[in-house]
């Protein structure tokens, strides 16, 4: 999804509350400590390669390390590079300062639900966008549930999230705040 389609999307869920759960959720990320703190897991038949490179080109282009992901997977092949051939087993080694983020838009699995509960205990923030998973939600520090029949779609709620992450608040310039001040002090200009 290119920029113009993200703000259009944003633009028509102006009024829904969609844009600013996705803003908690985009602070929540950059919470993070430190690039490769941030772990993504999906499902064994949904890993969550799409979101894991939003994620990498938003961190890139806002300059917030800590937005860089790592892709968590299910069974990752021996000769995958390295990046890509973390496995399940990096849960095991969350700590206080990493967040994962899980998506599952189905029920995740038991084995899914026990590894985020153990990642819980070590300190990590949890983070979820789910399709309705009670349990998962209840593990989750923060969620997002993606209703089938809502407003938008578990990949447009993914991509909601992840501009919300890169977004950063805009202090305004030296001429803006003069500008402000000139105002407030000669009050507004009336037209003639």
């Amino acid at each position: 999804m290119d920029s113009g389609s993200v703000a259009l999307l944003r633009e028509l869920l102006a009024e829904t509350g969609w844009l600013e759960r996705a803003r908690e959720l985009g602070v929540a990320l950059r919470a993070t400590r430190s690039p490769g703190g941030l772990l993504l897991v999906g499902t064994p038949d949904e890993e969550p390669w799409h979101l894991t490179a939003h994620l990498a080109d938003e961190a890139r282009f806002s300059g917030l390390s800590q937005l860089t992901p790592t892709l968590v997977r299910w069974a990752p092949p021996a000769d995958a590079p390295a990046h890509l051939r973390v496995g399940l087993e990096r849960l095991e080694r969350a700590a206080r300062g990493e967040t994962l983020f899980v998506l599952s838009e189905q029920q995740a699995p038991v084995p899914l639900l026990e590894r985020v509960n153990d990642a819980r205990r070590t300190g990590a923030t949890i983070l979820a966008v789910e399709g309705g998973d009670r349990e998962l939600a209840g593990l989750a520090h923060d969620a997002i549930q993606v209703p089938r029949e809502g407003p938008v779609t578990f990949d447009g709620a993914q991509h909601l999230v992840s501009a919300a992450a890169g977004e950063q608040e805009r202090r305004p310039g030296l001429r803006e705040r003069l500008a402000r001040l000139l105002e407030k002090v000669s009050g507004p200009q009336l037209a003639d």
